[in-house]
């Protein structure tokens, strides 16, 4: 490489280094904890290849050093790191987990009503993290609801309707979008306790149920915050990057530097329930 072309290149480094430190000096990092461990059904997204991280684990890692918001930890080993004493060390939670994991009670009850209930933490669940602790009210009674069926798998195209395109959170998204993606319907699901900002479009869906399917939500715990996105089963969808902005606004609002709503809308839920049974009769 030619001598000039080199002080260049160096120059350029340089100035990108000087301005990452100052924007690190100037904005503390959040530190996450993300949990991929599978104590039921292992997904591709979080199934890591020998000596490796799973692709949503490395999506996160990168999201994080990309916009300089957070730092992520990723653990298979509840037993070992969900721990009170760990917990201390964090100011996110992620799940993207399944079944009946393996963390003590007095943890899990330490996690629920100190860590982000009065702590004012902030918890983000993806996908099947609403298919974690199906018989455990006190947990999806924090996420919202409980898994209960995929009629539409993994290879579908789905239509989703955005309730609030305005919403930091859902602009990445516009009004309407399809994706081709995994999604769940949900039991124990109390309307009356979260907000739900998007939702299945049954009038442009394969199978159309009459019945509202929500697929991402939000919602205060206390002095918590509680984000949760059906997204994420495909390993594509960790590059989507509608699916990553979301994510980022996300952290966002639960490090309080952008403003969001979340008033539970019951009213928007009835409202879905009856279009659904209406898109569903017409087909």
């Amino acid at each position: 490489m030619p001598a000039l072309c080199t002080r260049i290149l160096l120059c350029l480094l340089c100035s990108i280094s000087l301005t990452n430190s100052l924007f690190a000096a100037d904005k503390e990092k959040s530190r996450v904890l993300m949990v991929t461990q599978s104590a039921g059904f292992v997904h591709g997204s979080v199934r890591r290849p020998a000596d490796k991280l799973a692709p949503a684990e490395i999506a996160m890692i990168q999201l994080g050093q990309k916009t300089g918001l957070f730092q992520v930890d990723c653990t298979q080993d509840v037993a070992s790191d969900f721990t009170k004493e760990n917990l201390a060390n964090y100011d996110i939670v992620m799940f993207y987990t399944t079944g009946e994991l393996p963390i003590s009670d007095a943890d899990r009850n330490y996690f629920f009503n100190e860590w982000l209930k009065k702590k004012g933490h902030g918890f983000l669940g993806f996908h099947s993290a609403a298919d974690t602790y199906g018989n455990y009210e006190p947990y999806w009674d924090m996420v919202g609801g409980t898994f209960n069926g995929h009629p539409w798998n993994a290879g579908n195209t789905v239509t989703i309707s955005v309730h609030e395109p305005d919403n930091a959170l859902m602009k990445p998204f516009g009004d309407e979008f399809q994706i081709r993606d995994e999604i769940y319907q949900y039991k124990n699901w109390q309307p009356e306790k979260v907000r739900v900002l998007m939702s299945l479009n049954m009038a442009k869906c394969q199978p159309s149920k009459p019945y509202h399917v929500p697929v991402c939500w939000i919602k205060d715990y206390g002095e918590g915050r509680v984000y949760f996105n059906n997204l994420g089963h495909n390993e594509g969808s960790w590059g989507d990057d509608r699916y990553l902005q979301s994510i980022t606004q996300a952290i966002h609002w639960i490090r309080g530097e952008v403003e969001v709503d979340a008033t539970p809308n019951p009213k928007l839920s009835t409202a879905q329930e009856e279009k659904a049974a209406a898109d569903a009769a017409g087909k």
